[in-house]
């Protein structure tokens, strides 16, 4: 099994087939967890929230964030940050192609 040191070698995924396929033949270094989880706290303060899901989505959320040894909570935290950035950067290009 391979294990995975740094965040760049994680690929973005087409699909959870190839998702799975990835993680099932690589592993996340712990020390590169426990950094990213220390690093996030320390940079900002919290605020909790309430977000009312269906169970069976909440399951498989745990159950997919279990197969790559994260926290559900942090692993929900950084798809919505991946998402948001994503956001951002295609309004702030379309912006930009308006201007030009």
């Amino acid at each position: 099994m391979n294990v995975i040191t740094s965040w760049d070698d994680v690929p973005l995924f087409d699909s959870e087939e190839g998702e799975a396929a990835f993680w099932a033949e690589n592993r996340l270094d712990l020390r590169l967890m426990d950094s990213a989880v220390a690093a996030s706290s320390e940079l900002s303060e919290s605020v909790t929230i309430t977000l009312r899901m269906d169970p069976r989505m909440l399951a498989r959320i745990k159950r997919l964030a279990r197969s790559r040894y994260l926290n559900y909570q942090s692993m929900m935290k950084q798809w919505l940050s991946e998402r948001m950035e994503s956001e951002l950067r295609e309004r702030d290009g379309g912006s930009m192609r308006q201007r030009l």
